[in-house]
């Protein structure tokens, strides 16, 4: 169990004496998702006095936990790759390695609502790009033709320079479609994975952003795709272990409060928070991480703080739809299963992690770049995907639904659109006290967890350097 801490003038002014003498440096983090989190975690051990404050009741941003009767529901279902070096650096930092799991070796079972037929995306023990051309000669979703047509493009794809701005101004779909690559083609392979991971179809995300997926977790490393998760719910891992992580490090965890200025000047800055109606104090700090969304921070940045500010209200916003589905037995034999001919795109065993016990089974089904059906009422949700369940589950047909409910991101994340990468800013400011995190933010990334880890690491390493500290440097170097 967290609780927040105190609020106090104490609390939030007490400074200690560092080695060489003299009171120690104050930090101020804004926000306190992942990003967030990571940047409070990095400063105070590098001996910072840390206030990290959360409007929410709790921490975690947009990959949480909440109770619906017994259950324990997450949000959405999040996953991460074995190449996501900087969040598995954030498990281990907040001693949660054991409340994931990871495959040791990719495996995703693929189901064509449409036949029935089942296949499997999977790596072999062999080195880049042959660990993959197995399991691509035998995939029974795409035809002979249009499977070589694939190899044709990875390695086109492998070429690519994500950073080349030229990419960012691209659209993956047409890039695809210019190296032969048909409908079927996208949606039974590109998508599959795409649409998971940029929250966009082909046609509508930046090739840089794609190329970045692609040639990390597809064409860097044999073992970068595997899939992890979390086996406990999410609010375990980024509520629960990060707030006993942080309060072990010193940091002052205020939730329920939220900023509303950052002001000062020289080497000073006031951050005015809300701690309830009617209730405003002041938080002093000597460098100031702000990790909330883009349209937040437009709203809380100083003048001048960022060139062109209104870039960032430019930066879209994508939504995550996530259907749950309690049934009276089992209809999933595996952890989770991926599905084409269908609107259906991933669906998940939440069984265990959710706490369900007496019978039955919870599957969540994960869609993404769902514009059109984010607003939907729950009942035109429920008769669309009842029945498309029950074509990639033959097992739930004649299952009897116990619950069926959805949760909503309306802005889950950022629009991975093209030119989306002109508008993205780094975590330095133009004012030297002031800092940016947030997946977001310029990290190379689509909008994931690991995104705002890394995103988190890169302002704390700017505002320690900038205040003359030292950092550990080793951290991003290691995750890139």
């Amino acid at each position: 169990m967290t609780t927040t801490q105190s609020s106090t003038d104490d609390d939030r002014q007490a400074s200690g004496a560092p080695a060489g003498g003299g009171a120690r440096r104050r930090a101020v983090v804004v926000g306190g998702g992942l990003a967030g989190t990571t940047a409070a975690l990095a400063l105070a051990d590098a001996g910072m006095q840390v206030t990290l404050t959360e409007a929410r009741p709790r921490l975690g941003g947009l990959a949480f936990s909440f109770k619906r009767g017994a259950l324990s529901v997450d949000n959405g279902q999040h996953v991460f790759l074995r190449c996501c070096t900087a969040y598995q650096w954030f498990l281990d930092r907040i001693a949660a390695r054991d409340l994931v799991t990871l495959q040791e070796r990719l495996d995703v079972p693929v189901i064509d609502a449409d036949t029935g037929r089942a296949g499997r995306l999977s790596r072999a023990a062999l080195p880049v790009p042959l660990h993959l051309a197995a399991s691509l000669a035998r995939y029974p979703h795409l035809s002979l033709r249009e499977r070589a047509s694939v190899g044709r493009a990875a390695l086109a794809l492998r070429g690519l320079d994500p950073d080349d701005p030229a990419l960012d101004r691209t659209d993956f779909g047409s890039w695809l479609a210019a190296r032969g690559q048909s409908g079927r083609t996208v949606e039974a392979l590109w998508d599959l994975v795409g649409v998971a991971t940029l929250n966009a179809t082909a046609g509508e995300a930046s090739l840089g952003l794609a190329a970045k997926v692609f040639k990390t977790g597809l064409l860097s490393d044999p073992g970068a795709a595997d899939i992890g998760w979390a086996s406990a719910p999410l609010g375990d891992l980024h509520h629960g272990r990060a707030t006993a992580a942080l309060q072990a490090a010193g940091v002052t965890v205020l939730l329920r409060t939220r900023a509303t200025a950052i002001e000062g000047e020289g080497g000073q800055r006031q951050v005015t928070v809300e701690t309830g109606p009617g209730r405003a104090e002041q938080l002093a700090a000597d460098t100031v991480v702000l990790a909330v969304p883009q349209r937040e921070a437009h709203g809380l940045l100083p003048e001048g703080a960022v060139k062109e500010p209104e870039k960032l209200l430019r930066i879209g916003t994508a939504p995550i739809l996530n259907v749950h589905v309690i049934y009276d037995r089992q209809v999933l034999d595996q952890p989770f299963v991926a599905a084409v001919g269908s609107p259906v795109q991933w669906v998940f065993d939440r069984t265990a992690s959710s706490g369900l016990t007496g019978g039955g089974q919870y599957v969540a089904v994960s869609q993404s770049a769902v514009q059109d059906e984010i607003d939907l009422p729950v009942a035109t949700l429920r008769d669309r995907y009842l029945p498309e369940l029950a074509r990639v589950l033959p097992a739930a047909r004649g299952a009897e639904v116990r619950d069926f409910f959805v949760t909503r991101e309306r802005t889950a994340t950022f629009a991975p659109a093209p030119g989306v990468g002109a508008l993205r800013p780094g975590p330095v400011t133009g004012d030297p006290r002031l800092f940016l995190a947030g997946a977001w933010t310029a990290t190379g990334w689509p909008a994931t967890m690991e995104s705002a880890v890394r995103s988190g690491l890169q302002a704390s390493r700017e505002a320690l350097s900038a205040l003359g500290l030292p950092y550990d440097n080793g951290v991003l170097e290691a995750a890139a």
